[in-house]
């Protein structure tokens, strides 16, 4: 039953917030009432069986437990206020399904210029997606209790500078974008390659990064970048049977069966960044899924390699840099690749930074080198899947 609860909570966690705050006019107030919801279903669900409509239970309780909170407050100006607008709400047996979703309303919100902009990533993370304080920190490489007081001040910052709850008009759309993406990327990623627990693919993730992706390139059908970002999106995800074997350990992309490969998710995404390209203003999400359909292809490392070239005019990233040196590696320059990722700075804490030495190292016959550098990402690592590969490797030099 909990896992029951679980997959409720991704599939109707964002939801549920976008359908409160849009009642009550309160982010806080209305993450509060939804994980309030979201306990008393653990509490319930195994006593006394599912709803046969889970989603509307959720948002009739968050509705119920918001009134028993806003009946606790002393200002009745605003208690009057948000329990009229409380009742306008459908209850558990009406048509909860009717209400508009508002996902990509509360994307868009959380995406405000009043915040900073990692505090409209980290934001977003929370409220559409559902990802937990750890789950947001380990994202952005920061610690769990920094992250937990930027979301505190983020969320307050929605409240007291009465940022509207809407999908901005046309002329302010376009100053919202790059956070908007930023949001999706790092909700994918999540998915793509889960920074924690037991599985390395969170498909829920992925799917939910692909659906706002298409939702924004129907709302903008002339960006480019978010067809790109879109593009890469759909192309990574065609991967996700393919990257994980039968034990669950991860399967890298030179090893995969590519007959598993999802054929509809390429030739979508190939279209839509054939789309992108189309409208002639490149950028660092059109370039990712160029390397990306590079891979798809089968091309050449060195024109991958070049392709990281021009990302970097864009995005010279640690990370970025990263990618590229492991592709100047494996065009067949592995002691320049390797030079390469000696050089990097800022990504100490990153498993994948020492993970990729310890590949150059064992291709380079430097096993001691390549063992000390596979116990470096294990010691940086929490998702399973990703430890069982490493530990797999690290036997194989040791």
């Amino acid at each position: 039953m909990q896992a029951s609860v679980e997959r409720v909570f991704r599939e109707e966690w964002g939801n549920a917030v976008g359908i409160l705050t849009r009642a009550m006019g309160d982010l806080e107030l209305a993450e509060d009432a939804v994980q309030d919801a979201f306990a008393a279903a653990l509490e319930r669900w195994p006593r006394d069986g599912a709803p046969r409509k889970p989603g509307a239970w959720i948002v009739t309780t968050a509705r119920n437990r918001a009134i028993d909170r806003i009946r606790r407050e002393r200002v009745f100006r605003r208690k009057a206020e948000l329990l009229a607008r409380l009742d306008e709400l459908p209850v558990e047996d009406d048509d909860v399904s009717a209400i508009p979703d508002e996902r990509l309303a509360l994307v868009f919100t959380c995406c405000h210029p009043a915040l900073a902009a990692e505090s409209r990533i980290a934001l977003t993370l929370r409220e559409v997606a559902g990802l937990t304080t750890a789950e947001i920190a380990r994202a952005f490489l920061v610690a769990e209790p920094a992250m937990a007081q930027r979301l505190v001040r983020a969320k307050r910052k929605v409240r007291a500078a009465g940022i509207p709850f809407r999908v901005p008009p046309a002329h302010l759309l376009p100053e919202r974008l790059r956070s908007v993406l930023a949001v999706l990327y790092l909700v994918f990623n999540e998915g793509y390659a889960a920074t924690a627990g037991p599985e390395h693919v969170r498909g829920d993730l992925c799917d939910e990064a692909v659906r706002l992706g298409k939702l924004l390139a129907v709302l903008m059908p002339d960006e480019p970048e978010i067809l790109g970002l879109l593009a890469l999106m759909l192309l990574q995800d065609s991967r996700r049977i393919a990257r994980v074997g039968p034990d669950g350990e991860l399967v890298l992309l030179e090893e995969q069966d590519r007959a598993l490969w999802d054929r509809g998710r390429i030739e979508e995404g190939l279209h839509v960044l054939e789309r992108a390209l189309a409208l002639r203003s490149p950028g660092p999400y059109q370039l990712q899924a160029a390397i990306a359909a590079a891979h798809v292809e089968q091309r050449p490392w060195e024109e991958i390699a070049a392709l990281y070239d021009r990302l970097m005019t864009f995005d010279p990233s640690p990370v970025v840099r990263l990618n590229r040196a492991v592709a100047v590696a494996l065009s067949g320059r592995v002691e320049e690749g390797l030079a390469l990722v000696d050089e990097l700075e800022g990504l100490e804490g990153y498993h994948l930074l020492h993970a990729a030495r310890a590949d150059l190292l064992r291709r380079l016959g430097r096993a001691d080198e390549a063992g000390a550098a596979y116990r470096a990402a294990l010691e940086r690592t929490a998702n399973e899947a990703e430890r069982r590969y490493l530990e797999r490797r690290l036997l194989e030099v040791s």
